[in-house]
């Protein structure tokens, strides 16, 4: 008798995945190679035959598609945070002091894990089943990366639920990296053929999740790790070794190497240990995150800025090579600071090949004794940024050189200024043409006005020629002064000038962070722009109003008000305006509303809307969001699994709205 085709492929796709996860997750395996493929053979052959019966997450799925035109940015619905570093011992011992205070618990209950160097990606399942994934990003937007995702055998394309319910919704967070010993093998068959290896496992895990063709990106060795969650419903859990528990019971892998940690003493142990056995791992790992365990006690400690106040990642010695400096150079920045940069001979530093280095200021290199020609000591700081460590001072031979910061700026000749009191050497001349590069290439950026076809390059020609003296200057170019520059053809003059007509229209925020305001990275921008509604309103705030802002210190404040006082500063917003833009705040200004002022804090999952839509819908009525409780909060709106936040509102009296109750405030008022 004829076997059903339909039941044979179902029973195939199971017993694929079953496999899948014995030896991806579980690494258990019960079959041989050879066994599997003719499991797998069989599975492309009945869909071949039918191809009625092919679904989008069957596993000869993972082998990719044709390739895409590029990459769609997708909002994450809930913020992916970046991690505060420590460096030293005592830093976290710092940490936890914080969190201590913070959450008012002694001692905290920490997971600690490997920080594995790879990608940080976002998998999003609908119903069990494998619906998006996305690159981590700025943390606020990602690429939409699902098709590269897929041929990951370590990712399951359905959730293994049994008998527990399945997720409507679970967003999960990790890590995709290549291992070691895959890197290796990889590279040898690369050099073989003649083509270029890969520098190190981020690299490789980056490019080939930015591949086009997803076949690319299914010829490499990829693995993922997951270690957090997003937005989450019809599923609930209340601490990360639960998380990390139950998530292999989903299929999804989650790295076994971690520890629950009675206190912060315990977590510095799994760290020096972790450290000891770095080389022995099978993957490269970085350092070790320590996050609070209770998720009770994360919401109740919040985040500041770009971080969570809950977790810290504690990064490993850096690796060193020894190398001689050549020379010494004097960079000029956006704001006019001063910074020597030391050019070395290149050395390779875990697959990196460094030519040169920061010494941050004068201070630093005489503390250091750091002089021209020394043999040196360089360290990758957090296996990332290059610097100098320490002169071989032994080595010398007589032939080294002291460094002098110029009393002149070594770009436009500018008298330098210190002021009292400060490390930093500036170049006063706002119209130095370093300062005006530099400012350029800020203001253009992704995160500023986002204009495509303007790059150092460019920068370099606009400033030397004096075709550009300001930013307002950029809106004032035309297709022939463009095309009389080096490497600029008709095409590419049309685009550039047809991206800034498109960038003539842009928002409060990303015109906050384009100006370059010292301090004022994309989150706080994006704060300012929504807290004040217009630049106009932001330039006349004084240092209180902006200090009232839960994520403004005294500081930033007193960074927002100096460069709002600063006349040369007013006048580039003039220019700006009088060169054609148009800054369009997010919604309406708060106060210029029905909502009239009134403060929303936001907890648990909404299930209508992003926590970000109902943000913008808040604001776009006159409302103002904060992220924490106070006596001063009108309205706390509470979702699915709600925090902390619910418990403080109840506390000093504060309203709390279901979400309902929300959407019913809102129509009210017209949003």
């Amino acid at each position: 008798m004829a076997r059903d085709p339909e039941r044979e492929t179902e029973r195939l796709r199971e017993e694929i995945r079953r496999h899948d996860h014995l030896y991806h997750v579980l690494d258990r395996p019960e079959i041989s190679d050879v066994e599997y493929d003719a499991l797998f053979r069989r599975l492309v052959d009945l869909e071949a035959e039918h191809p009625e019966l092919m679904t989008a997450d069957s596993p000869t799925r993972r082998v990719g598609g044709g390739p895409a035109d590029g990459f769609e940015a997708m909002e994450h619905s809930v913020p992916m945070l970046s991690l505060a570093n420590a460096f030293e011992e005592d830093e976290l011992r710092n940490f936890d002091r914080r969190v201590r205070a913070l959450v008012d618990c002694d001692p905290i209950v920490y997971v600690a894990e490997p920080k594995l160097d790879g990608l940080s990606v976002e998998v999003v399942y609908e119903g069990g089943r494998l619906a998006r994934g996305l690159t981590r990003g700025d943390g606020r937007v990602g690429e939409d990366v699902t098709a590269n995702l897929r041929t990951i055998r370590s990712i399951p394309l359905v959730l293994r639920c049994g008998e527990r319910q399945t997720p409507e919704i679970l967003e999960v967070r990790g890590e995709v990296y290549i291992e070691t010993a895959d890197l290796v093998r990889l590279n040898e068959t690369r050099a073989r053929e003649g083509r270029p290896t890969f520098a190190n496992p981020r690299n490789l895990a980056a490019g080939s999740l930015r591949q086009l063709n997803p076949q690319v990106t299914a010829s490499r060795p990829l693995r993922a790790y997951f270690y957090d969650i997003g937005r989450v419903r019809g599923w609930a859990v209340e601490s990360q070794q639960e998380l990390l528990r139950t998530l292999p019971e989903f299929g999804i892998r989650a790295n076994p190497l971690y520890r629950v940690c009675d206190g912060i003493e315990e977590a510095i142990e799994f760290f020096r240990s972790l450290q000891e056995q770095r080389g022995n791992l099978p993957y490269e790992a970085d350092g070790v995150v320590v996050k609070v365990d209770s998720f009770v006690l994360r919401e109740r400690a919040g985040a500041v800025s770009r971080s969570p106040r809950w977790a810290i990642a504690a990064k490993f010695a850096a690796q060193e090579g020894v190398t001689r400096l050549r020379d010494i150079v004097v960079s000029v920045g956006r704001t006019g600071v001063l910074t020597p940069v030391g050019v070395l001979e290149p050395v390779r530093i875990r697959g990196v090949e460094i030519t040169s280095a920061t010494l941050h200021n004068e201070d630093e290199v005489r503390r250091k004794d750091i002089r021209i020609g020394d043999l040196v000591v360089v360290r990758r700081a957090g296996d990332v940024i290059p610097q100098i460590v320490r002169p071989l001072s032994d080595q010398r031979t007589g032939e080294e050189r002291e460094f002098s910061m110029p009393e002149r700026c070594p770009v436009c000749g500018s008298e330098v200024s210190r002021a009292d009191g400060a490390v930093a050497q500036r170049c006063l001349n706002t119209n130095c043409p370093a300062r005006i590069r530099q400012s350029i290439l800020h203001f253009v950026s992704k995160d500023g006005l986002n204009v495509d076809g303007i790059g150092e390059r460019l920068a370099d020609q606009l400033v030397d020629r004096g075709i550009v003296r300001r930013l307002g200057d950029l809106f004032r170019l035309d297709r022939q002064t463009l095309v009389e520059l080096d490497r600029v053809g008709e095409k590419s003059a049309e685009n550039l000038l047809s991206a800034l007509q498109r960038a003539k229209r842009t928002s409060v925020s990303r015109l906050v962070f384009g100006l370059g305001i010292p301090g004022i990275g994309v989150h706080l921008a994006e704060t300012l722009a929504r807290e004040f509604g217009s630049l106009e309103r932001l330039r006349d705030a004084g240092r209180d109003e902006l200090i009232a802002i839960p994520e403004i210190g005294d500081e930033t404040a007193d960074r927002v008000a100096e460069f709002f006082s600063a006349p040369e500063n007013l006048e580039m917003i003039e220019d700006l305006k009088a060169a054609g833009l148009e800054f369009r705040a997010a919604g309406g200004a708060p106060g210029e509303g029905p909502l009239r002022k009134k403060r929303f804090v936001f907890t648990g999952t909404l299930v209508s809307m992003t926590r970000d839509e109902a943000r913008r819908r808040t604001v776009q009525l006159g409302g103002v969001v904060a992220s924490s409780v106070s006596g001063q909060t009108d309205y706390v709106v509470v979702g699915d699994a709600p925090g902390s936040k619910a418990d403080r509102a109840r506390a000093l009296g504060v309203e709390i709205l279901s979400e309902e109750a929300f959407l019913g405030l809102l129509r009210r008022h017209g949003g």
